[in-house]
């Protein structure tokens, strides 16, 4: 089991309830929320807390490489605490972002390698649909 306190400490950084709230949540999920869904998760135990504290944590812990920020077209990032490399997949309808078996794009990455000659060092594959609710609707 990971420990952020440690980590944190480590790495010369201030330890706060509210601070490792925010990573448990993360790491706790597989929703991959925003900063304010997170905020409203957290406002009920922590009421003084700010949203500032949310993107201040936030920001630490990319820093930290405790966390990834997802960029899935919205006009807000969303976060998961998931940091080895995995492609998501977004509904079109309800807006969650899940994760897709990584293991059934191993081989399109060594084609893309083989084939452009690239030594890939990073990968961020998004996909877009709608989820199995969402479609009987659409």
């Amino acid at each position: 089991m990971f420990d952020i306190v440690k980590c944190l400490k480590e790495k010369g950084y201030k330890v706060t309830p509210q601070r490792i709230a925010v990573y448990e949540i993360l790491r706790n999920t597989k929703e991959h929320p925003t900063v304010d869904m997170i905020y409203h998760r957290l406002q009920p135990l922590y009421p003084t807390m700010s949203l500032a504290t949310v993107y201040k944590s936030l920001e630490v812990f990319k820093e930290l490489n405790l966390v990834q920020e997802l960029n899935v077209g919205e006009d807000k990032f969303r976060y998961d605490a998931n940091v080895n490399q995995h492609p998501h997949i977004t509904c079109l309808g309800c807006t969650k972002v899940e994760d897709v078996d990584d293991e059934m794009l191993f081989n399109l990455l060594e084609q893309v390698s083989s084939k452009t000659g690239y030594k890939l060092v990073n990968q961020q594959l998004y996909f877009f649909g709608y989820c199995p609710e969402c479609k009987l609707e659409n």
